[in-house]
């Protein structure tokens, strides 16, 4: 069965999901079957895999209001191993026309519980927001991997978010525990970073990934390409962290086997 990790932030900008494509594709690259959940209306997990946006298209918003059968949602992508089911702005109604709907916060954890046994892994992309989106997305996770800056108002934000996961925990979800916070767009010249960094690591102890994802421009260029930064360039700094990233979350799982697949193709191409 799959392990339901929701990457979620209410404060935008903060590298989601980039961290969302690019932990998943990295996961992918360790021959983990990896299903990628956009559940942002925005649809940049979507895009960034280079999918167009398509009205037509089966999406999030038909699993939360019921209307398909969750495997028709599933579209693999160019990397092997990796799915994902798009999104699209109408997921932005899915907050109106679900707030008088029957479990409305069990929407999402239903529909992707008839997908759990045909991955290993499922990340959620979560909208920038505290809304019933998100929600979903924590009900139905099994933890939740923070992103956020190095900056001082990321600090208060997060406080925020933390106490709606125990919220979470003490109505909805039970088993939602927190998979870790990640450092993105890190500057380690800067001292307002070491500082930060610093409290984070003071507060959080090894829930704080010691790997942190650096302000990259290969990193920044490849969605617009359409693909993760592995398929775009993977002997960027971007690349390489996210590789960093997947295998100390495999390694924490004790995930022997991928996390060895996962160190053999990046050793090959770090030679090549």
């Amino acid at each position: 069965m799959a392990r339901v990790i929701a990457i979620a932030n209410q404060k935008g900008g903060v590298g989601k999901t980039t961290t969302a494509i690019n932990l998943a594709a990295s996961l992918a690259a360790a021959e983990v079957r990896v299903l990628l959940v956009d559940c942002d209306p925005q649809s940049n997990s979507t895009s960034g895999l280079g999918f167009a946006r398509d009205p037509d298209r089966i999406s999030t918003y038909h699993l939360l209001v019921g209307e398909v059968d969750p495997a028709q949602a599933v579209l693999p992508t160019e990397l092997e191993g990796l799915s994902v089911v798009p999104a699209h702005k109408h997921l932005i109604g899915a907050n109106i026309e679900l707030v008088n709907a029957d479990n409305r916060e069990f929407r999402l954890r239903d529909a992707i519980g008839k997908l759990r046994a045909g991955f290993d892994y499922i990340v959620l992309d979560c909208p920038p927001a505290l809304d019933l989106l998100t929600l979903n997305a924590l009900v139905a996770a099994d933890s939740v991997l923070i992103p956020m800056q190095a900056e001082y108002f990321a600090l208060e934000g997060i406080s925020e978010l933390l106490d709606t996961v125990e919220r979470i925990r003490q109505s909805f979800n039970p088993r939602i525990e927190l998979e870790g916070v990640v450092l993105t767009m890190w500057d380690e010249r800067t001292n307002l970073a070491q500082q930060v960094a610093g409290n984070l690591r003071e507060f959080f102890g090894e829930k704080l990934f010691s790997t942190t994802i650096p302000r990259n421009v290969r990193l920044a260029e490849a969605p617009s390409y359409g693909k993760p930064a592995l398929l775009y360039d993977i002997r960027s700094r971007g690349a390489e962290s996210y590789i960093k990233l997947a295998k100390e979350l495999l390694g924490r799982s004790i995930d022997q086997e991928h996390l060895s697949a996962l160190s053999t193709q990046h050793s090959a191409t770090g030679a090549a």
